[in-house]
Formats: C-alpha cells, sequence, structure tokens
C-alpha cells in the first residue's frame, strides 16, 4: 500500500468534514485528551470540523491532512492568532492520527509538513502543547521541539482522570 500523502486543504468539503470527524471519535475513543470527551457523537464531532473549515476558508487556521486508500487518516492545524504583536507565530493544533495507522512515521510526515507550511505563511515561531507522557510528547522531542514546562491537572482524560500537559516551541524559517 503507497504511503499515505500529506496535503494541505484549503477548502473542507462535506466528505472531509465527515472523515475528519470519524478521525476526531477514533481518537476520543483510544484516549486522547483532545478537548472531547468520550463517548464523541458524530453530530459533536462534525459541528467541530464544520467550525475549523468556516476558520480555514477565513484565513484563520491552516489545515493539512494525511490521506490514503480509505481517506483520511491523519491530519494536524495551524491556528493563526489574531493578534497584532503576534504576526511571527501560529499554534500547532489537533495533531490526530487514526489508531490503526500509527506507528509508521505518519505524525513525523504531519508535522514536517506542517513546519513548512507555516514557513511559507510567514511564520517563525510555533507552539503546541500535549498531554505528558505520552506518544505525541516523545514524537515531538524528537523532531527537535524545545519543552517549556508541564501544568499537572490540565484536562481532564477523555474517560476519566486528569491529565497533565506539556507545552513545547519551535522555531523554524527566518
Amino acid at each position: 500500500m503507497p504511503e499515505p500523502a500529506v496535503r494541505r486543504v484549503t477548502a473542507v468539503s462535506d466528505r472531509q468534514i465527515a472523515e475528519l470527524a470519524e478521525l476526531l471519535i477514533d481518537c476520543v475513543a483510544g484516549g486522547a485528551p483532545v478537548t472531547f470527551m468520550h463517548p464523541l457523537s458524530t453530530d459533536r464531532a462534525e459541528a467541530f470540523w464544520r467550525q475549523v473549515a468556516d476558520a480555514v476558508g477565513a484565513g484563520e487556521r491552516a489545515l493539512l491532512v494525511a490521506e490514503d486508500a480509505s481517506g483520511i487518516v491523519g491530519t494536524v492545524q495551524l491556528i493563526f492568532p489574531p493578534f497584532e504583536n503576534q504576526p511571527h507565530r501560529a499554534d500547532l493544533a489537533k495533531m490526530l492520527v487514526l489508531r490503526r495507522a500509527r506507528r509508521q512515521g505518519l505524525g513525523a510526515a504531519l508535522m514536517q509538513a506542517a513546519e513548512q507550511v507555516a514557513a511559507e505563511c510567514g511564520r517563525t515561531l510555533l507552539v503546541l502543547d500535549t498531554a505528558t507522557g505520552s506518544d505525541a510528547e516523545r514524537l515531538y522531542a524528537r523532531l527537535g521541539w524545545q519543552r517549556v514546562g508541564v501544568i499537572p491537572d490540565y484536562s481532564l482524560m477523555p474517560h476519566e482522570g486528569m491529565c497533565d500537559t506539556t507545552y513545547f516551541y519551535r522555531r523554524i524559517g527566518g
């Protein structure tokens, strides 16, 4: 099977919203603390992705997807802050990979593509947060992101319990 292709999406279709909703539901069901609690309904997941689609259309976010023959298997977003004093920065958010597609280099490919898009958009500083002790935390460190620190009990896990959050940054381009 060919490697999933990573690309930027500038207009999000209804089909893509449905596939992104399935991806989000899969990640939440698998325990990823990505804003939502388990069980996550399709309606709620699709509503979230419609909001993302609107922000993409308004130029407030960049959305990248990884696709294989079955459809979308991964995604990541760059959120561009609307503040006058931060035109150089973007927040990296919702880096998600279907559980069946993990440990195949897809997370690294999404991160590298996001850094390239950020540089193309004139951003030189990226920031993100992730669950402390997660596979994602190890990926970001391996990719050269700088760990800033940990906030204890930052959020709830999707099934139960609290989650510490680790913050990272990375300088790119410029």
